[in-house]
């Protein structure tokens, strides 16, 4: 079991390092965005790639990024019935929602993105506007997001096992899992618990 924990650990690093990549992909397509409105207004220069690269990159927000929302446990759930369930309960219920559903459905639309890929490819194909772009990279986005949905979906499935045998703590990984505003008001109130504690008794 130590040794699925370790590939469990590599591949939330991967997952972690393409987040990463995605924040500045999101970056990337508001500042093309921009630039291209400040330019179609101000000197009515305008190019259809430049809104296609801006679609390109918002499905390589959502594609790539796929592994780390699963990682961080920010995926859709029904809250109203995972709360009230105990971690084991939940810990089953992902095993086999894995198991049963999201490798399946991630190794099904692999099976029918690739062949699009490829013959993309081949072909060379272009976007049929003019001054777009070619084509096989976006399309390559859907087996290669699916590929990383699966291979997140193995790590989560090894911390599920691992939590249900004993071997970990929590069924998720829960490090640095707050949000920055959480932390700031987690330290802000135990400054004020500290100053509180400092106060003589007695005093007001």
């Amino acid at each position: 079991m130590s040794a699925l924990l370790s590939l469990s650990r590599l591949i939330d690093a991967i997952s972690t390092g393409l987040g990463k990549l995605v924040m500045w992909l999101i970056l990337a397509a508001t500042a093309i965005s921009a630039g291209n409105a400040i330019m179609r207004k101000a000197f009515s220069i305008g190019s259809n790639a430049y809104l296609e690269i801006q679609w390109y990159l918002f499905a390589a927000v959502f594609m790539l990024g796929v592994g780390y929302v699963m990682l961080k446990n920010a995926h859709v759930r029904i809250d109203f019935i995972s709360t009230r369930l105990s971690k084991r309960t939940n810990a089953i219920i992902d095993a086999i929602g894995i198991v049963v559903f999201t490798i399946p459905l991630a190794a099904i639309m692999i099976n029918l993105g690739w062949p699009v890929f490829y013959r993309a490819w081949m072909s060379g194909e272009m976007s049929q506007n003019a001054g777009g772009l070619i084509r096989w990279p976006v399309f390559l986005l859907v087996p290669l997001g699916f590929s990383l949905l699966i291979m997140q979906s193995v790590s989560e499935l090894i911390k599920r096992v691992g939590f249900l045998t004993g071997h970990r703590a929590e069924p998720f990984t829960v490090e640095d899992d707050k949000t920055a505003e959480e932390l700031l008001l987690e330290e802000l109130a135990r400054e004020a618990e500290a100053r509180v504690s400092a106060v003589p008794a007695g005093k007001n």
